[in-house]
């Protein structure tokens, strides 16, 4: 099995913070970030998707953890076409249409300056060999077709050179009339796609699947299993604590898909106090080999 890095897709999340995971000296930015990479080999920046990253900060990452840690982090809003608000862009930006902005949407001029910014934030963690993936995530009104062909091949000609990662909320992408197709696609373009664990039987769900689509890496993300997920706030939609039955189910799927890629990404986004931190423990002691 190649190297299979297991984590949380924040280190900074409020309840996290308040659960006593960190210990007392280390609950600054740095002391935390540091204790995190102490336990745990990569992580997701899930801020990038709420605003632009500033290259100071992946500056500051790079310093404080060692080699070998992975960030994946998620693309900002608007490159997804997700709504956004104008407050998210840099002051200078902010004259952009809030109408367009709220419909995920913007000028050509104004998409080329978020994705420049974008990339010249992210450089000096892809210069220190600490950028795992971008991640894409793509919104649940984004369904297969040739519009979405034509801005998946748009994003990978931006992105052309990143670690690019994909991760559809439609769940058509990955039907089982579609999956081949979906899986050629992506491979095509150079992606790795994004495999999902969630509450299955709602209209919305993702099927339990990790599919490698570029030997370079995969990814496996654990949103949890709420059954508010489309409908609750983002608390209610990811609250959940995995059992070690359901994680110890997914360890020969998980198995499959490292023998397959050269690295394993395992990330969980279910929020509530230290669960996702504690599942990604539980996790990674699963899929180490017993010693002999």
């Amino acid at each position: 099995m190649n190297d299979v890095l297991v984590g949380a897709c924040s280190w900074t999340d409020r309840q996290l913070v308040a659960s006593g995971w960190y210990p007392r000296g280390r609950r600054d930015a740095e002391g935390r970030l540091r204790h995190y990479a102490s336990r745990l080999p990569v992580v997701e920046v899930d801020a990038g998707y709420y605003a632009l990253p500033s290259r100071r900060n992946a500056e500051l990452w790079v310093e404080r953890t060692p080699e070998g840690f992975r960030f994946d982090v998620k693309a900002f809003s608007l490159l997804t076409g997700h709504p956004t608000r104008v407050e998210a862009l840099p002051p200078d930006l902010r004259g952009a249409d809030p109408a367009a902005l709220r419909r995920g949407r913007a000028g050509e001029g104004l998409l080329d300056e978020v994705w420049s910014r974008f990339t010249e934030a992210l450089e000096p963690l892809r210069k220190a060999g600490r950028l795992g993936t971008v991640l894409f995530q793509f919104p649940p009104w984004f369904a297969p077709g040739p519009d979405a062909e034509a801005a998946l091949e748009a994003c990978a000609r931006r992105t052309e050179g990143w670690p690019l990662a994909v991760e559809f909320r439609h769940p058509q992408w990955w039907a089982p009339r579609r999956a081949d197709t979906t899986h050629a696609l992506l491979s095509a373009l150079g992606a790795s796609a994004v495999g999902t664990d969630m509450a299955q039987d709602l209209p919305a769900s993702l099927p339990p699947v990790a599919p490698v689509t570029r030997p370079a890496l995969a990814v496996v993300r654990f949103h949890g299993r709420s059954r508010a997920w489309g409908r609750g706030s983002k608390e209610e939609r990811f609250r959940y604590d995995y059992s070690a039955a359901e994680l110890a189910a997914w360890v020969p799927r998980l198995r499959r898909a490292a023998r397959q890629a050269d690295e394993l990404h395992v990330l969980f986004n279910n929020c509530c106090a230290d669960a996702a931190v504690r599942a990604a423990e539980t996790m990674r002691e699963l899929l180490t080999p017993p010693c002999r």
